[in-house]
């Protein structure tokens, strides 16, 4: 198995044998579910379905509905494929996948920072002091250079916009401690996304 599914919980620290302060995240990792086995024969490319998370039924649509009844489990909230898999449909994996001191990658969608300016989106240092005149130019954009000629505005000129919200992965992140019992695992260092968001944890 490559990889889970799991749940942000939060940030915290921990000390390590020498007294230093390590910063950490608490991840949720597990049980999920398979709920398909996909092949290059009928699919086209070899994969398996993993769901995770409890769904009422209620608000499950019946194509859905089917898809887990085939797979003898209950509604899954969130569902991820992993490739360079060996499972059978119905099969459990567990926390037991990971283990104290793994490398592991996490991916998770960062937080929305909502329409944001050109000094937080770009780390613009504004146009300059005060002085002269400039009493509402110090987080201003500056100019674009776009006059007679070229007219118009590049694409991917840096302005202000949307910001956040952007699927992000950081690598090589440590597993400090794993709680099997509360299908914890704790992770040097930062995870993106808010607390009680999915990410996908792979080794």
């Amino acid at each position: 198995m490559s990889g889970l599914i799991g749940k942000k919980i939060g940030m915290t620290s921990i000390f390590d044998a020498n007294g230093k302060n390590i910063p950490c995240t608490i991840v949720e990792v597990g049980p999920c579910v398979v709920t398909q086995v996909k092949t290059v024969e009928k699919d086209g490319y070899a994969a398996v379905q993993l769901g995770y998370g409890e769904k009422k039924e209620r608000l499950t649509n019946k194509a859905l509905l089917g898809h887990f009844k085939n797979a003898n489990t209950t509604p899954k909230k969130k569902l991820v494929e992993f490739k360079n898999v060996n499972a059978t449909v119905g099969d459990a994996i567990t926390i037991d996948l990971f283990a104290e001191g793994d490398s592991i990658s996490i991916s998770g969608t960062s937080k929305g920072k909502g329409f944001q300016g050109v000094v937080k989106r770009h780390n613009f240092a504004g146009v300059g002091g005060q002085t002269h005149g400039q009493h509402n130019r110090g987080r201003a954009p500056g100019s674009l250079g776009a006059c007679s000629t070229p007219s118009r505005v590049f694409k991917g000129m840096r302005m202000a916009g949307r910001m956040g919200g952007d699927k992000v992965k950081v690598d090589n992140l440590v597993v400090l401690k794993v709680l099997k019992e509360r299908n914890i695992l704790v992770l040097s260092g930062s995870v993106p996304g808010a607390k009680g968001s999915y990410v996908i944890i792979e080794k």
